[in-house]
C-alpha cells in the first residue's frame, strides 16, 4: 500500500480529489464508460453543476477530470507515483465547494503506487489513452462538444503543474522528462497524429504561456454558475 504524504493530500484536496468516501456517490469512471450510462450520466452532471446544457456539462466535467490527471503528472513527477486503480474504484461525487455543489473525485489511497522508471513512458501513454483518451471518446457519443476543447481542458491544469515542478529544483529533472515524453509524437500514437500537448505549447516553455490565451477553444465555465471566465480563454 502507498502511503500518501501530507504534501500529496494538500495537493489532492487543491484540486478536489479526495481519498476518504463520497457521502454522495454519483458515479464511476467505469459507469461514465458504459455507453447505456453515458447520457444518464452527464444529465447528473449537468444537474449537479446547474450548467445550462449537456455540452457546457461535459466540459465542466471534464476540467474536474483534468484535474485529476494532472495530479497524476504531479505526484509521478515529484514521488514516482501514480493512481492505478480500476474503473470501478474512481469514484465522482457532489461535494459542497466553496458554498455551492460540484463534482470531486474520490480515489482512494490504497490505489496509488510506485512507477519504475522503466514503465515511466507506458504509464503515461496509459494515462493519456485508457482515461483521458477514452472519456473524451466517450463524452463525445451524447454530445458535439469538440475534442479539442476537452483535451485543452486537461491541459490548462497540465501547463501549471508543469510551471510549478519544472522551477522546483527537486523535481525539475522529472519532470523535465515526463514533458518531453508528452511532447514526442509517437506517444500519442492511437490517440491523436501527433502530441495534441506540443501543439497546445506552440514550442514554448510552460512559464512562458501563463496569462496568454494559449487556448484555441472555449471552455464554457464562463456559462456555468458561479464560475469564471477561464485565464487561457480565447474569446477576451
Amino acid at each position: 500500500m502507498t502511503n500518501l504524504t501530507t504534501d500529496q493530500l494538500r495537493q489532492l484536496n487543491m484540486y478536489s480529489i479526495y481519498v476518504d468516501s463520497s457521502e454522495r456517490n454519483l458515479f464511476t469512471l467505469k459507469m461514465l464508460l458504459d455507453s447505456q450510462k453515458t447520457e444518464d450520466i452527464l444529465n447528473v452532471v449537468q444537474a449537479v453543476s446547474g450548467s445550462p446544457n449537456r455540452t457546457v456539462a461535459a466540459s465542466y466535467f471534464m476540467r474536474r477530470f483534468g484535474m485529476f490527471t494532472a495530479m497524476q503528472f504531479y505526484n509521478l513527477a515529484a514521488y514516482d507515483e501514480v493512481w492505478d486503480g480500476n474503473n470501478e474504484q474512481l469514484h465522482f461525487g457532489a461535494k459542497e465547494e466553496y458554498g455551492k455543489l460540484a463534482v470531486s473525485t474520490f480515489a482512494s489511497a490504497k490505489d496509488w503506487r510506485y512507477v519504475e522508471d522503466a514503465e515511466r513512458r507506458d504509464v503515461i501513454k496509459r494515462i493519456l489513452q485508457d482515461e483521458c483518451g477514452a472519456v473524451i471518446r466517450q463524452i463525445r457519443t451524447v454530445t458535439s462538444i469538440s475534442p479539442l476543447t476537452l483535451w485543452e481542458n486537461i491541459f490548462g491544469f497540465l501547463l501549471w503543474q508543469y510551471h510549478v515542478l519544472l522551477a522546483n529544483p527537486g523535481t525539475s529533472v522529472e519532470a523535465r522528462a515526463d514533458l518531453n515524453i508528452l511532447k514526442d509524437d509517437t506517444l500519442w500514437e492511437g490517440i491523436a497524429p501527433r502530441s495534441l500537448f506540443a501543439t497546445y505549447l506552440k514550442g514554448c516553455e510552460p512559464s512562458a504561456l501563463l496569462n496568454t490565451e494559449v487556448r484555441t477553444t472555449c471552455c464554457f465555465s464562463k456559462d456555468v454558475p458561479g464560475l469564471m471566465q477561464c485565464g487561457f480563454c480565447p474569446l477576451k
